[in-house]
């Protein structure tokens, strides 16, 4: 499991761009204007050279009442009761069936949240990426999902069987 902490003082703001190549490197660089210079053509596009290729970016805004934030590993874990919730205990031959306690065994990681984001760039070689690009798709998917989980509304359904979420049966 990951917990994210926020970083104490002012968070950075960044904008993530989606690069459509592998880049062996994975954290903050200091590109310089000459490497990487983003623009909005006179039609509208959002254009970028990134070694001397033409990439072209579909802008992905991050929907009001969410943000994005880019966090940190580290090598903390959550405590409970001032104990490391890391520390396994020894089981032995009685509590291997106990899948409750493996369960509050599990040590729970922590993130540091370093900067926060409200659009990312997603680029494609020559063309805008497509509503059905892995990465644009999964970024709508998720929000919806998370809207899904943590909605108080009832569950609509076109199923006379289907109840809502107050036990009453559902009609459309």
């Amino acid at each position: 499991m990951l917990a994210i902490q926020s970083k104490s003082g002012p968070k950075d703001v960044c904008t993530p761009n989606i690069l459509p190549c592998r880049i062996h490197h994975d954290g903050p660089v200091a590109a310089s204007s000459r490497h990487w210079a983003p623009e909005i053509s006179e039609d509208g596009k959002n254009t970028a050279y990134f070694r001397g290729r033409k990439l072209l970016g579909r802008e992905v805004k991050i929907p009001k009442g969410y943000k994005g934030v880019v966090v940190t590993e580290t090598d903390r874990f959550v405590k409970e009761d001032g104990l490391d919730i890391d520390r396994r205990r020894t089981v032995d031959e009685d509590d291997e069936d106990d899948e409750e306690d493996d369960e509050e065994d599990e040590p729970v990681k922590v993130l540091e949240e370093t900067a926060v984001f409200q659009e990312i760039f997603v680029w494609g070689h020559e063309a805008v990426p497509e509503a059905d690009h892995p990465f644009v798709r999964g970024i709508e998917e998720w929000i919806a999902f998370a809207d899904a989980i943590h909605s108080t509304s009832p569950v609509k359904s076109n199923d006379p069987t289907v109840e809502d979420r107050k036990g009453s049966t559902s009609s459309v």
